[in-house]
């Protein structure tokens, strides 16, 4: 991606930013300095907040209220009905008279209902038999064996494929798969099975894993995120890069550097997105996003827990967050160009760095640390204001993050690392295919059909 001239200020203002924060950190340790010289205040008197006003009440019952509009039910389509029952009148209600079987030029068309089921969901069993003959001539007994590849797998690809999918998309347990597999399919299947599917699988999706790694490493934008995981009881990180179409998780001991450039390449390509993390510091600044809703949710803490001047400057900077995030959503509901969004923002970017160095001439050590660090990262704010594509916010790494943290939830991590391994390739096909709305079972049928068969499996990146 090509850098626009005007980043090349930009980044000599940033220059000029941190050797000011680095002035003004001096400045505050020389306080803290002639603030331990001075007799200690005496204890402020402790006064408790008033409760929060409570919300009244509407009155009105809970649901749907009358007169909104009706959410209708989707039809569907022709193809897809399989058995259709007419109801026709037979008999005039007015006049008693009988009434024709067809359809005529004037009679509306028929209202509709349509009722789904399920029919009995057994599962196909194929029974290979291996049969003796004798033979008439010379008595030798002759046997048909079953081939190798038949009796390699007691399971069939899209079984596997069911099994796998139970796991990786709604994150349920061996034990739970295993019950599934016999209460819905009729199939009784072992538990050892269940985790010997799931290693199959997670050999199946190595090529998958490995092309969505280097699709993301390539990407010109991606948003970053990570959650901690457990490996038999010992802490690990559970990290993701997503784009708009993909995504890639991968399971690591470490929260650091050597992680992030597992998941992203030594090269650094492209803009990333994230929080205030202290590794994405290794980062180039000029190519980075921080994410507005953490920042968000520090300014509140400021407010609600503050000094007074870490209140006044909470709420400064809150109020510049919603005037931000006013022109960003005029922008994207399309009431203005890129172009005036820039504009509009310009004010705006002036009055939080002046606000933020406010902060630093504090004597709340606290905001003056707050203040600071936002300050020596203040280009990755705007970097959404350079570069079409970009968010302001790390929400999307959040939302593809968001059913593998219930799913820890739910298991408390894996026991092994060929068990981290599975949930890393699950959940980056799993993911990237609903980001691209394909089918996740047919994928995952084909992927372990092709294993199975020493054939190239499907390809999760999604072509031109």
């Amino acid at each position: 991606m090509e850098v626009p001239e005007c980043l090349s200020c930009k980044a000599a203002q940033a220059r000029i930013v941190e050797l000011e924060a680095k002035i003004l950190e001096l400045e505050a340790k020389l306080r803290d300095l002639m603030d331990k010289l001075k007799p200690p205040a005496p204890p402020r008197e402790q006064t408790k907040l008033p409760d929060a006003p409570g919300k009244k009440s509407t009155g009105r019952k809970p649901g749907g209220q009358k007169g909104h509009p009706p959410i209708l039910k989707v039809r569907m389509p022709p193809e897809r009905i399989d058995k259709v029952i007419p109801l026709i009148p037979h008999q005039c209600s007015k006049c008693q008279a009988a009434l024709p079987k067809e359809m005529g030029p004037k009679d509306p068309q028929p209202t509709w209902h349509q009722v789904a089921e399920l029919p009995p969901l057994t599962a196909v069993v194929t029974e290979y038999q291996g049969h003796y003959r004798t033979c008439p001539c010379c008595g030798e007994v002759n046997h048909a064996t079953i081939p190798a590849e038949i009796r390699a797998h007691s399971v069939g690809p899209r079984l596997s494929a069911a099994a796998s999918y139970l796991a990786g998309r709604h994150g349920m347990s061996k034990r739970g798969i295993e019950e599934t597999i016999e209460d819905v399919f009729g199939v009784p299947i072992a538990l050892g099975t269940v985790a010997n599917l799931e290693q199959e699988m997670s050999a199946a999706l190595i090529p998958a894993h490995e092309e969505a790694l280097k699709a993301v490493q390539e990407a010109p934008v991606k948003n970053v995120d990570e959650t901690g995981w457990k490996q038999n009881g010992k802490k690990r990180w559970l990290w993701v890069a997503a784009t708009a179409n993909l995504t890639a998780f991968i399971i690591s001991p470490w929260r650091n550097l050597t992680a992030l450039t597992r998941l992203l390449g030594s090269q650094m390509a492209g803009i990333l997105c994230s929080d205030r993390w202290r590794t994405y510091d290794e980062w180039p600044v000029m190519r980075r996003q921080v994410c507005w809703a953490h920042l968000k949710r520090n300014w509140e803490k400021l407010v609600e827990k503050g000094s007074q001047k870490a209140r006044s400057i909470g709420t400064t900077c809150l109020a510049i967050h919603h005037r931000v995030f006013e022109l960003w959503h005029l922008y994207r509901g399309g009431s203005m160009t890129f172009d005036q969004l820039d504009n509009e923002m310009l004010p705006l970017m002036l009055e939080l760095r002046e606000a933020l160095r406010a902060g630093t001439r504090s004597r709340d050590l606290k905001l003056v640390r707050h203040c600071d660090r936002v300050l020596q990262i203040a280009p990755a704010l705007w970097a959404f204001l350079v570069c079409e594509g970009v968010e302001p916010t790390n929400n999307h790494a959040e939302r593809v993050l968001r059913p593998a943290v219930l799913w820890r939830r739910r298991s408390f991590g894996c026991h092994s690392i060929d068990g981290c391994r599975f949930v890393e390739r699950i959940l980056t096909v799993v993911q990237s295919l609903r980001l691209q709305k394909r089918n996740v079972l047919t994928f995952l049928q084909d992927a372990i059909r092709a294993h199975r068969a020493g054939e190239k499996g499907p390809q999760l990146v999604k072509m031109g």
